[in-house]
C-alpha cells in the first residue's frame, strides 16, 4: 500500500505532460494503487464553469489580473472539494497542473508580481503544496511543433514568445522549489520519462 501522495505535472503547452499523466495513472492501476487524477483549471462543476470562461476564445481581451484570480478561484474549489478530502482518505492525487502553473503563466507570461501570486496561491490552496512536481521541459519551439495540428484555446494562442517566457519562469521555479521539483528532459522517449517518474515516486515512498 502506498501512503497518500500529492503529485503535480507542469510544463509549457505541448511538453508531453498529459501523456505522462496517463502513463502514470495506468501504472497505478496496474499496481493496484488507488489514485485520482485532477486537471486544472477544472475538476468540479464550479471549476469547470470557470475553465470555460478562462479558455474560451473571445473578441475582448481578458485582463491579466482577472486571469490570475479566475485560475486561483478554480483551484481553490478543486482543492477544498476534491484534493484535500482524497489526500486525507489516503488516496494518491495526481494533478495535471497546479499552483506552479499560475506562477509560470501569470507570473512569467503575464508579468504579474510573483510574490503576490505566491500568497494568492497559498490562500487558494489552503497552503497545500505537492509532494513531488514533475516539470517536463521542452523548448517553446518543440512545444509549438508538437501541438501545431491542434485547436488552440485562448491561452495557447498567446504565441511562441509567450511560451518561451513561461518556460524560463518554470526553470526559475525549479530552482526556487528544488526540494519538490524534478526536472525531466521532455525530448526523451515517453518510456524513459515514465521510468524516471516511477523511480522517483518509488524512492519517495521508501524514504
Amino acid at each position: 500500500m502506498m501512503q497518500s501522495l500529492f503529485i503535480s505535472f507542469e510544463g509549457i503547452d505541448g511538453c508531453g505532460k498529459s501523456t505522462q499523466v496517463k502513463m502514470l495513472m495506468n501504472r497505478f492501476e496496474k499496481e493496484s494503487i488507488t489514485a485520482l487524477l485532477v486537471r486544472e483549471p477544472g475538476g468540479t462543476q464550479i471549476s469547470e464553469e470557470i475553465r470555460d470562461v478562462l479558455l474560451k476564445n473571445r473578441n475582448d481581451k481578458m485582463a491579466e489580473r482577472t486571469e490570475a484570480l479566475l485560475m486561483t478561484a478554480s483551484r481553490a474549489q478543486l482543492t477544498k472539494d476534491i484534493i484535500i478530502p482524497n489526500l486525507e482518505s489516503g488516496t494518491v492525487v495526481v494533478a495535471d497542473r497546479f499552483k506552479d502553473s499560475t506562477l509560470a503563466y501569470q507570473g512569467g507570461g503575464r508579468g504579474l508580481d510573483l510574490n503576490y501570486l505566491v500568497k494568492l496561491n497559498d490562500f487558494a490552496t489552503y497552503e497545500l503544496d505537492p509532494d513531488i512536481t514533475f516539470f517536463i521541459d521542452v523548448t517553446a519551439d518543440e512545444g509549438n511543433r508538437r501541438r501545431n495540428s491542434g485547436i488552440s484555446d485562448r491561452i495557447e494562442k498567446a504565441g511562441i514568445d509567450f511560451q518561451h517566457i513561461v518556460r524560463e519562469q518554470y526553470i526559475k521555479l525549479a530552482h526556487m522549489y528544488d526540494q519538490r521539483f524534478v526536472t525531466i528532459d521532455g525530448t526523451l522517449s515517453p518510456e524513459n520519462i515514465h521510468k524516471t517518474i516511477w523511480t522517483t515516486i518509488q524512492n519517495r515512498k521508501n524514504s
